[in-house]
């Protein structure tokens, strides 16, 4: 007899709407995990809820709205997460196989979609966070999470996780099927633009000496396999071999950061000596996100744009995220049979 399944999707997480109270809500609780801001309790405390929320939830309610508008009255990242969902349910319409989505932080919360998963009575939980490079912040904060939940259970089913895919065929697949979609040739430069790191969280993953100890922008060894930086530098390689591109081609940067202690090169600062090396056309892939989201849409879409024509450029593109591309769609469907057999 087969064993009775769930597959629980795990996204990071979206305000409820782009209102000052919702946003406030989505920041704080994100804020706080101890695997994003990696400090002390009360130090992250007064940091999250005595400056940053209070300053950069109306700037960020303003970004969540242009967001909303972009995705019809509705969160991008929302939207895709639960067609991706839909399409891989499909996939196991004729197997004892349930596909369930949360977010790691606000809704749908991991809290309810757990316990409904708790009283399905489940075999086996797989557990699929949807960060294709792990990080303690995104793919480590999710399962933490999940059990943390799951531990309070009395009857704890099998449960596997996925801790990474940034490797599958399908993902990077998805990825190269949306460049096809334009002229590579007629971009002077190519940007695959990560989500940033604090150089201390790379750190942490080695027992020995310190990220840049590790060739982490060269090759996956057994060393950094799990290091963010050495994963998002080996899925630029998969990318561009299956594009044909070249190294002088393209360069690999990371986004959103904090202070100047993240991982280095930063995409604003590449994007803007870009333009005032007169490059014109920039093709920018960013595959930390499968679904597009405020970091893609508005940060590379929107704001890289102006800095890049302030400088002299004319046009950052986009290149969608895999979004619920179909590849997409079956390298989930892959990494869930990998885990069944």
């Amino acid at each position: 007899m087969s064993k009775k399944t769930g597959v629980l999707l795990i996204q990071l997480g979206t305000p409820d709407s782009p209102q000052n109270r919702d946003v406030r809500r989505y920041l704080k609780e994100f804020l706080m995990d101890p695997r994003v801001i990696d400090i002390p309790f009360f130090s992250r405390l007064l940091l999250v809820r005595g400056i940053i929320v209070p300053f950069r939830t109306p700037k960020s309610a303003k970004i969540y709205k242009e967001l909303w508008d972009l995705g019809n009255g509705k969160s991008p990242l929302l939207t895709y997460t639960e067609s991706v969902k839909s399409l891989l349910q499909k996939r196991f319409e004729t197997e004892d196989i349930t596909v369930e989505i949360a977010m790691r932080y606000q809704n749908p919360s991991m809290d309810s979609v757990l316990e409904r998963m708790r009283k399905a009575n489940y075999d086996q939980i797989i557990i699929l966070p949807l960060f294709p490079q792990y990080a303690s912040a995104s793919t480590g904060s999710a399962v933490d999470k999940a059990m943390e939940i799951i531990k309070k259970w009395w009857v704890i089913p099998e449960i596997k996780i996925i801790s990474q895919f940034y490797n599958h065929e399908g993902y990077i697949d998805s990825i190269v099927e949306r460049a096809k979609e334009f002229d590579i040739a007629s971009y002077d430069k190519i940007m695959f633009s990560y989500h940033g790191l604090p150089e201390r969280q790379v750190d942490k993953v080695y027992e020995k000496g310190l990220c840049t100890d590790h060739d982490c922008e060269k090759e996956i060894t057994e060393e950094n396999k799990f290091c963010y930086k050495a994963t998002s530098y080996e899925t630029t390689r998969l990318i561009a071999a299956k594009l044909g591109l070249t190294e002088d081609q393209y360069t690999v940067s990371f986004q959103s950061r904090l202070d100047e202690k993240w991982i280095q090169p930063f995409s604003d600062k590449v994007i803007e000596q870009w333009g005032k090396e007169g490059k014109k056309r920039v093709l920018a892939f960013s595959p930390a996100f499968v679904a597009d989201c405020l970091e893609t849409l508005i940060e590379i879409g929107g704001e890289y744009q102006e800095i890049f024509e302030e400088h002299g450029g004319e046009k950052v593109q986009l290149v969608p995220s895999s979004n619920d591309h179909p590849r997409f769609v079956d390298c989930l469907e892959d990494l869930v049979r990998q885990k069944l057999s």
